[in-house]
């Protein structure tokens, strides 16, 4: 089993998340959240909200459904498609930049006679039958609604969060204060009609988008400073791999743009604190033929998943394209003031793939152990709960006493669990599999000593502290247990 494999088993069979409509035999793109997987993607969405929160954005909740024309005036109804492959013989479809790839193609074509020209040279074979590959065609990923009669144009599913912001410029610059840069995000749910929907959560139809769009004046490009953080590594268009930081990258002209770099550097602060391994992080430059129609320079924060590099975060320059755009076709005044000078906005827009950063996650987080017993290395930032509380026997009134402490924790730590259910190894085993950092363990000394035993999860080492203390530090719990391991290894 390869630890893609595993992944996907443990996280449906522990609740993280499975297939769709399952008991109607699924349908391909389509997830439900299980209960721990509801509980990990909200703090990893709360990592990153609170990130941004931090610097000053502001955020905004906008319909699912939008009119024909906002797509048409953000190009998506004439540019958002794919060229896509389908086999005559056994009627399978793809995206045909994958099968490009997966052939060792590297240059991707962008219209279907290019793409016809290609294959006149190139053997590419359909992945179920075999057969020949020769059927090209566009397809255009938009989802639509049937027009009511009553409805002057056609309803679309969004498939980015962003549209909601860009048509809400005026109002939200008039919230800000007339000020720049101003940061604007949105959470919820895009959705793409894709070709071949694949690989659990990597790519669904209906899928989580955390977006921020930065605004800025073009000609004063400067936002805070990029600190020296952490060396990364850097796939130019060039494909010349390259290890430095992103300041290193903006002031080499790697990254030409600093507004581009700095959110680039913030995406990879949010990476890291989410529990993403920094070895298995890289920023990936799109070629030209590769952009979107609205960008004019594009980073993606990828992961490496086994031996595949895939996309989580795309941190895109979009320039003025979609608020021009906008005030063309619906006649509102997007231009901003700064003195004398008018002028429309320039937009950097750091885009997190939630779904995805969910699987990165638990994928680079589980690890074997000796005895094969699987663990979940979340980090306590995201973990599904922060601790167990768990009464060694169910008898002699020890379960009783730790029922009360577990309230009390309860009260400061939403993030608790109690688990009576099995033999302590069996518990302890179980918390491991789900992630959870700690177990905090009553036993028969506890009623007199009134200490209880804290172990941690990735070392499996075990404290002793008292309860008073615990209950004095419930407010800061993570950081207190965090403290107790500080010098833990965490090898097996």
């Amino acid at each position: 089993m390869t630890g893609y494999d595993e992944a996907i088993e443990l996280a449906k069979r522990r609740g993280f998340f499975w297939p769709s409509f399952s008991i109607y035999g699924g349908q391909s793109g389509f997830y439900d959240y299980g209960p721990l997987g509801v509980l990990l993607k909200d703090n990893i969405v709360r990592v990153w909200r609170d990130e941004y929160l931090r610097s000053g954005a502001i955020f905004i909740d906008t319909p699912n459904l939008s009119p024909e024309m906002v797509f048409r005036a953000s190009g998506h109804l004439e540019k958002f498609s794919d060229l896509a492959a389908r086999c005559s013989k056994c009627g399978s479809k793809y995206k045909l930049e994958s099968l490009l790839k997966k052939a060792g193609i590297r240059e991707i074509p962008t219209t279907v006679k290019q793409a016809q020209d290609l294959l006149e040279t190139q053997s590419i074979r359909c992945e179920k039958c075999g057969s020949e590959i020769r059927e090209i065609y566009d397809f255009n990923l938009m989802f639509s609604l049937e027009k009511n009669e009553k409805e002057a144009s056609r309803l679309y599913l969004r498939p980015e969060t962003a549209q909601g912001i860009f048509i809400n410029f005026r109002l939200l610059n008039n919230y800000f204060r007339g000020k720049l840069p101003m940061a604007v995000g949105q959470l919820g749910k895009g959705f793409r009609n894709e070709i071949s929907p694949r690989n659990a959560l990597i790519r669904l139809r209906e899928f989580y988008q955390g977006e921020v769009e930065v605004f800025y004046d073009p000609e004063k490009p400067e936002f805070d400073e990029i600190p020296d953080f952490q060396v990364t590594t850097f796939v130019p268009e060039d494909h010349t791999e390259r290890r430095i930081t992103v300041r290193e990258a903006n002031k080499t002209g790697l990254i030409k743009n600093p507004v581009l770099a700095y959110f680039v550097f913030k995406t990879q602060k949010i990476l890291l604190d989410v529990g993403l391994d920094e070895n298995f992080i890289r920023f990936r430059q799109h070629e030209k033929n590769e952009l979107a129609h609205y960008s004019s320079d594009c980073w993606d924060a990828e992961a490496k998943l086994e031996d595949e590099w895939v996309e989580v975060v795309g941190i895109s320059d979009r320039d003025s394209y979609d608020l021009k755009r906008h005030a063309e076709y619906s006649g509102e005044n997007m231009l901003v003031s700064d003195g004398d000078r008018k002028f429309v906005p320039s937009v950097i827009e750091p885009s997190f793939g939630i779904d995805r950063t969910v699987i990165s996650v638990i994928m680079s987080s589980l690890h074997v152990r000796e005895n094969g017993f699987k663990v979940l290395r979340l980090n306590s930032k995201v973990a599904p709960f922060l601790a167990s509380v768990l009464p060694l026997q169910k008898k002699d009134g020890i379960d009783t006493f730790t029922k009360t402490l577990f309230l009390e924790l309860l009260a400061g730590e939403s993030r608790i669990q109690y688990d009576d259910s099995g033999s302590i190894g069996k518990r302890y085993a179980r918390q491991d599999e789900i992630g959870t950092p700690y177990c905090i363990t009553v036993d028969y000394e506890s009623r007199d000593d009134h200490k209880v035993t804290v172990r941690e999860r990735d070392s499996t080492k075990q404290v002793r502290i008292g309860i008073e203390e615990l209950k004095q530090n419930v407010r800061q719990l993570a950081t207190y247990l965090d403290s107790l391991f500080s010098g833990s290894s965490q090898q097996d």
